[in-house]
């Protein structure tokens, strides 16, 4: 019975009051991130979860608070997000260009130190596709002259 209750408040979303928030969209491969930010104590929440919960490797921790660290905002904004498809490296390059882009929209005057770390603008790289008679994209299949 007492490990039933525990496993309820651990699986429970944390409900966050965003009323006077700025939001912005993120988009990196296939991953796409609804981004709100807000004057705070620099708490960052993903799809329900602490960014830490959600994001176990280091360099993905540190990649998200890129945008704030760049502005020296870490600890001023809170920060909620929903991100969904790709993978989880994409997931962060999402967040990231959200972010960015929220921020931008709260502090109009730091628009130009973001965008020359390129964090504004979107990462167009994608997956290029198979094509056929290949083996991959660029790959062939095994030649054998004879």
């Amino acid at each position: 019975m007492e490990t039933q209750l525990s496993t309820e408040n651990i699986n429970k979303k944390v409900k966050l009051d965003f009323k006077d928030s700025k939001y912005a969209t993120g988009r990196r491969k296939r991953s796409i991130a609804k981004v709100w930010v807000k004057k705070g104590s620099g708490i960052i929440h993903v799809n329900g979860k602490k960014m830490a919960d959600y994001f176990q490797k280091a360099n993905l921790q540190i990649a998200i608070y890129r945008p704030l660290t760049i502005v020296k905002r870490e600890s001023e904004y809170d920060v909620r997000c929903s991100v969904k498809g790709g993978g989880l490296t994409g997931q962060a390059g999402a967040i990231i260009h959200g972010m960015a882009r929220a921020i931008v929209l709260h502090e109009p005057d730091l628009k130009n130190t973001l965008k020359k770390e390129n964090l504004t603008t979107r990462d167009s790289r994608a997956v290029e596709r198979k094509k056929y008679g290949r083996r991959k994209a660029r790959r062939s299949f095994q030649f054998s002259k004879r």
